[in-house]
């Protein structure tokens, strides 16, 4: 396993030492127009050609469509907002840190009928490096190899309705270091019972991300191992959301946070279309129940 502590401790204590959600907010640095945003979506759409499924590809969404009411994630402590680009997908877009060489969030607008579309697709592994993404600020395949973590998915490949939408979660910019059995266990239930939910309420807005916490941390090649990975979910129907947040370790348990204590821990304003009475509203999550010595879709 290639972890390393880091060298420089002091600088990446300043750069993750968590703030209140009341600061300023930065600017992300490098993220696209709306028109750009668009014309990279209509780029990114294919026909489908599947041997079970005859569906259209989905429509190509804008970055805004992945938000809720249109609003991006806004950083709030500035230093997390070093060396960061947005990365619009056709259904996801990314935060890319080029500091820690992981997304900071990745955001969907999870719908059903994008969900049985991507039930009739078969996993076709495709991990890549982010071309868009300066070499000295992204991942590399070289990375994790050999590492002893798994390349954990944010937005999940078995969310995506089409091949070119699984490819893009292939991609290292909407990747981050998870302890494997993690990966394959409790985190596959929270991702499991997320889709479950979005058929139910017939959409959902989600936000993963990972969080950085304390100065004891590791890396795998150029890459920071995260501390914890969180999974944000709103429910336009209810009106309400909350999150589950996890220690990405192999015995970690599935805890439940309102969206408020969330975005303090992270340093971010996960929703800034919503009020702070309206974060309030607590949307009733799924007890999540670990899947046993089986590979899932992440």
């Amino acid at each position: 396993m290639l972890r390393q502590k880091l060298s420089v401790v002091l600088l990446l204590a300043g750069l993750f030492a968590l703030g209140g959600c009341h600061g300023e907010s930065a600017q992300p640095q490098g993220a696209p127009s709306r028109a750009q945003s668009q014309a990279h979506a209509q780029q990114q759409s294919q026909p489908r050609s599947e041997q079970h499924g005859r569906q259209a590809a989905p429509a190509p969404q804008s970055c805004a469509d992945h938000y809720v009411g249109g609003d991006a994630p806004q950083i709030v402590n500035p230093k997390l907002a070093v060396a960061t680009r947005e990365l619009c997908f056709n259904v996801f877009s990314v935060m890319h840190s080029g500091v820690t060489r992981t997304p900071l969030w990745s955001a969907e607008h999870l719908d059903a009928d994008n969900l049985a579309a991507a039930q009739e697709l078969k996993r076709d592994d495709s991990f890549h490096a982010e071309q868009r993404l300066p070499a000295a600020q992204r991942a590399e395949l070289s990375d994790y190899a050999r590492s002893g973590f798994d390349r954990g998915h944010l937005a999940p490949n078995a969310d995506m309705p089409d091949r070119a939408s699984q490819r893009d979660s292939f991609s290292l910019a909407n990747i981050v270091p998870q302890n494997g059995e993690n990966n394959r266990n409790l985190w596959a239930g929270i991702e499991g019972a997320v889709r479950g939910m979005a058929k139910r309420e017939g959409e959902l807005y989600v936000v993963t991300g990972p969080a950085f916490l304390g100065t004891n941390l590791q890396k795998v090649g150029n890459v920071l191992v995260p501390t914890h990975l969180y999974k944000l979910v709103y429910s336009p129907r209810q009106k309400a959301g909350a999150a589950w947040f996890v220690e990405n370790q192999p015995d970690a348990k599935a805890n439940v946070v309102p969206i408020p204590e969330l975005e303090r821990i992270v340093g971010i304003n996960l929703l800034p279309a919503l009020s702070d009475a309206e974060k309030e509203r607590v949307l009733r999550l799924p007890t999540i129940r670990e899947r046993k010595k089986k590979r899932a879709r992440d």
